[in-house]
């Protein structure tokens, strides 16, 4: 079949023809002499992404997973006791390595479809008088359900505690696309990855860490070697690695970077939540939900919609790859048939959105589905030429 193959699940995202480009050049040697005049700027620039004044950030060759692992194993030790909440499959693998990394999890399983339960976290941490909780995880952002959390209000429950309890919070489908602000909430260390909103291949786990996660880091017993933070402070300082870097992906980190800064973040959240908007007019228009349980759950980089009953949200998916050539995500593990999802974070634009819209309106009719046809893509349409920066010209 002639023409693209579209791309909207939530990771890996589109890559911008610079990216691509910056990539697109021989192997170099990560020991030469001027390596450090691409690598020591990096750190600085993602440390503004991650709104991080006072830390530092490690860049892995793995994926945003490696990162939590390092994270964990870093400044934990084991046996510590950490609070955790499970509302969808990447919360749930978070407590799953928690617990097979062989610290105490206390979790609190939540609907899926909802986010952190922040009060029932102020409840745990007024009730630890004897500090036995030493980190409090946070998902930003569920993507296997298309929810958002209140990471400030997680800081404001520790505030209300008085706890000293470390912060963490998973932002692999949040950063660079949602609001997040690392100083200001007093986040010890934030996890991200290549392939979402920084808009490059899968390949990097970003980890941005505050002071007194490094200084946690001092004293942890817990084993490490790869992902050590001795290992890179020593080699990041002087703009090196303690391993063979993913040089090439470092080169498109660079390119991304320039175009974050060139829209500047505060534009990029304004993006995000636009589009966002106009995917959630077209399931309105549709006559379906989303997974997200209420609007304060509404995630601005993924949405996740329920079918109808008697519906398989896989063959939604299959069918918008196979007849229409594009790619939607499928429901993981509890919503695994029920939802399906579509990634709208990245470097994306309305006319974009609007591609999966259609794409998806289709393959829902063609699977039985009872909508009006044009009716998703229509409501979006008239969302976009509301909100658009340039005035609509008038008929004369």
């Amino acid at each position: 079949m002639a023409g693209f193959t579209h791309l909207f699940i939530p990771g890996p995202t589109n890559i911008p023809e610079q990216v691509r480009q910056a990539m697109n050049l021989p192997m170099e040697d990560m020991r030469a002499a001027s390596f450090p005049d691409l690598t020591l700027p990096l750190f600085d620039d993602i440390k503004r992404v991650f709104k991080n004044e006072t830390g530092r950030v490690f860049i892995y060759p793995s994926s945003g997973t490696g990162a939590w692992e390092a994270a964990m194993t870093n400044v934990l030790s084991p046996g510590d006791k950490v609070l955790m909440s499970r509302f969808g499959q990447f919360s749930h693998l978070w407590v799953d390595m928690a617990e097979r990394l062989g610290f105490d999890v206390d979790v609190i399983d939540c609907e899926w479809g909802t986010g952190v339960p922040v009060e029932l976290y102020a409840e745990r941490l007024k009730a630890d008088k004897a500090h036995l909780i030493k980190a409090v995880f946070c998902t930003q952002n569920e993507t296997a359900t298309g929810v958002t959390s209140d990471v400030a209000g997680c800081r404001a429950a520790l505030d209300a505690a008085n706890h000293p309890a470390l912060l963490f919070v998973d932002g692999v489908s949040s950063i660079g696309s949602i609001d997040f602000r690392q100083e200001e909430w007093g986040v010890d260390c934030a996890v991200s990855g290549s392939q979402k909103g920084f808009m490059l291949p899968a390949g990097l786990g970003f980890l941005s860490v505050s002071k007194k996660a490094l200084a946690a880091a001092r004293v942890s017993t817990h084993r490490r070697c790869y992902f050590s933070f001795e290992d890179m402070i020593r080699a990041n300082d002087a703009g090196y690695f303690p391993y063979t870097p993913a040089t090439q992906l470092l080169r498109g980190l660079r390119a991304s970077l320039d175009l974050i800064e060139e829209e500047g973040l505060d534009n990029i959240f304004a993006r995000h939540h636009r589009l966002a908007e106009g995917v959630r007019k077209a399931v309105d228009a549709w006559g379906l939900k989303l997974c997200a349980r209420a609007p304060k759950w509404h995630s601005d980089t993924v949405s996740a919609i329920l079918v109808p009953e008697g519906i398989d949200s896989g063959d939604v998916v299959k069918r918008a790859y196979q007849a229409y050539k594009t790619s939607l995500g499928g429901g993981l593990n509890k919503v695994f048939g029920k939802v399906f999802r579509i990634g709208h974070l990245g470097w994306l634009n309305e006319v974009m959105v609007c591609a999966s819209l259609s794409a998806a309106e289709m393959a829902l009719l063609d699977c039985g589905v009872r909508l009006a046809p044009g009716s998703g893509v229509a409501a979006a349409i008239e969302h976009f030429r509301r909100t658009a920066d340039v005035p609509v010209a008038k008929a004369a």
